[in-house]
């Protein structure tokens, strides 16, 4: 599988980088078109902060975030994912032009969601997050991070499979940062190719995130250099989807990182 940039477009006030700058559609529908232009593959977008200590917010709300840039986005030449946990929300995306559903909770959060995936054959995204993003990083522990992520990772494909969603339709994403430490996201990183033998894509997303702040220093807009290196190395690892706020750049890492990977 070729490497695919998921483009970040986050409809929120309070999304951890780029919180509010994208809250008005029409913000967030020329955000998304440039981030087409600079070679993205998929745009994820999204109406619910799932930063550390995020609020959930009402549907209806989140519906009169997404619903609008969806419709106006889908009308390009690429594939739309609409980053939710609720079924409606789902619903309306995909009725509006989405073809990707990205579930921070697994199908955990709403059991109708499940069904919604499967009915309109829809590809989805299932991440490990511990607990929910109000709470996740209040101590977060593991006995073994990789081995704890990827026994969920197995339960929650085998349950999605067994609720009617084809498994070649499923993307497995470790959710580096959400309840987990500094340390806990280097092991997964460093350990990623155990999670790619479960055998479905991985989406890899660690754009921004703030363990890149532990090991740097540098504020949420410096962390570009960084988060290139977790790309470069999650690709050598086996990733192939990767979910990032700065296509462009992230598209030269991977031309140079599958011209030569592998050549050994």
């Amino acid at each position: 599988m070729d490497p695919l940039l998921m483009g970040i477009v986050n409809v929120t006030p309070d999304s951890f980088s780029d919180g509010g700058r994208f809250l008005d559609p029409e913000a967030a529908i020329r955000h998304g078109r440039q981030l087409a232009a600079e070679g993205a593959d998929i745009l994820d977008i999204g109406g619910e902060s799932t930063r550390p200590g995020a609020d959930p917010v009402e549907l209806d709300e989140e519906l009169r975030r997404v619903v609008p840039v969806v419709e106006q986005l889908s009308s390009l030449d690429l594939r739309i994912s609409i980053d939710t946990m609720k079924a409606r929300v789902a619903r309306e995306a995909i009725d509006a032009g989405a073809s990707v559903v990205n579930d921070v909770s697994a199908l955990r959060f709403d059991p109708e969601l499940v069904g919604v995936v499967a009915d309109a054959g829809a590809d989805l995204v299932l991440m490990h997050m511990l607990g929910e993003p109000r709470t996740m990083q209040d101590d977060p522990r593991y006995d073994d991070v990789v081995a704890d992520v990827k026994a969920f990772l197995e339960e929650r494909l085998e349950h999605a499979v067994g609720q009617g969603v084809r498994e070649d339709r499923i993307w497995l994403d470790p959710g580096i940062g959400f309840g987990k430490t500094l340390e806990h996201n280097l092991e997964l990183i460093a350990r990623l190719d155990e999670l790619v033998a479960i055998g479905r894509p991985v989406v890899f997303g660690a754009s921004r995130k703030s363990f890149l702040a532990k090991l740097t220093g540098r504020l949420v807009h410096e962390r570009l250099a960084g988060t290139i290196a977790t790309t470069v190395i999650a690709y050598q690892r086996g990733a192939r989807v990767f979910r990032v706020h700065d296509v462009a750049p992230n598209v030269d890492a991977l031309k140079v990182a599958g011209a030569t990977v592998g050549r050994r």
